[in-house]
């Protein structure tokens, strides 16, 4: 029932390892282009534009706002809904990031020495070493940047991880070894009630895109809980006809037992003394 989620530097051989892995343990293996073919898919959005969740090449500062505000949480209802299917190894820049403490996953990142990023990213691209260095460099600090403004977390800090691996230290055989027992004893610790914790943060996530993807929602600032199949929405302004809207659309995601809707009380304006 394990999910390893794995975040990486660039030039570390993630898809390498994560496919290894996923063989070993007869799980699935997802890559980021996947979740943001099947987003596309099941959202109807350009996969051109969703690729601003987990891109990978540095151009993602010339996006708008309003494309990152829209296309993360399709993004992250995807992954989510891949996670509580469970039996899964997936790779991305953000995928580890978004996996839920439920005691059902590990979050991995591998890293390896600039030297040795740099040779590798050199082969893989077909770059003089000069070029490689500067590519690896700007990369880092655009990962980081990005992560830290669409996800509040610092992806060079240890505690955004369970388990942080240098693959320039460790032969590929030892960490293959590593990841499938840690999957193994995750099986055998997980808590009873991890996997619906885990379906319950997926299927809140695909209630919040659903909403978010319909033409008279869009962006409107609404939290959406669920516990059991059973989904609670609140936000402003949540009247009538807003209230059914909000239900019909909610009631229609698949795996939703029932839904509550609350309006919150905006709070009264004060007039100056």
């Amino acid at each position: 029932m394990a999910i390893i989620a794995i975040t990486q530097h660039i030039g570390t051989r993630a898809d390498e390892l994560g496919r290894l892995v996923a063989e070993r343990l007869g799980y699935r293996f997802l890559n980021s282009q996947m979740v943001i073919d099947e987003a596309a898919r099941r959202f109807n959005a350009p996969p051109e534009q969703l690729i601003v969740a987990d891109e990978r090449r540095p151009h993602f500062w010339e996006r708008l706002k309003t494309d990152t505000a829209r296309f993360i949480p399709l993004f992250r209802a995807t992954t989510l809904k891949f996670m509580a299917a469970d039996n899964l190894v997936i790779l991305g820049r953000s995928v580890a990031i978004l996996l839920p403490d439920a005691g059902m996953g590990l979050r991995v990142r591998l890293v390896a020495p600039l030297k040795e990023r740099t040779a590798a990213v050199a082969i893989e691209e077909n770059l003089a070493a000069a070029v490689a260095e500067r590519r690896v460099r700007d990369y880092d600090r655009e990962i980081r940047a990005r992560m830290q403004t669409l996800f509040n977390v610092d992806i060079e800090d240890p505690l955004s991880h369970h388990l942080t691996l240098n693959i320039h230290a460790t032969p590929l055989a030892t960490l293959l070894t590593m990841l499938t027992e840690a999957a193994a004893e995750i099986d055998r610790a997980a808590p009873a009630d991890g996997r619906q914790k885990l379906c319950d943060e997926a299927l809140a996530a695909e209630v919040r895109a659903t909403l978010m993807s319909h033409p008279k929602i869009g962006h409107a600032p609404l939290e959406v809980n669920c516990l059991g199949g059973k989904v609670r929405v609140n936000g402003p302004g949540l009247v009538p006809p807003w209230d059914d809207l909000i239900g019909r659309v909610a009631r229609n995601v698949e795996g939703v037992s029932a839904v509550e809707v609350n309006a919150e009380e905006a709070a009264a304006p004060v007039r100056p003394a």
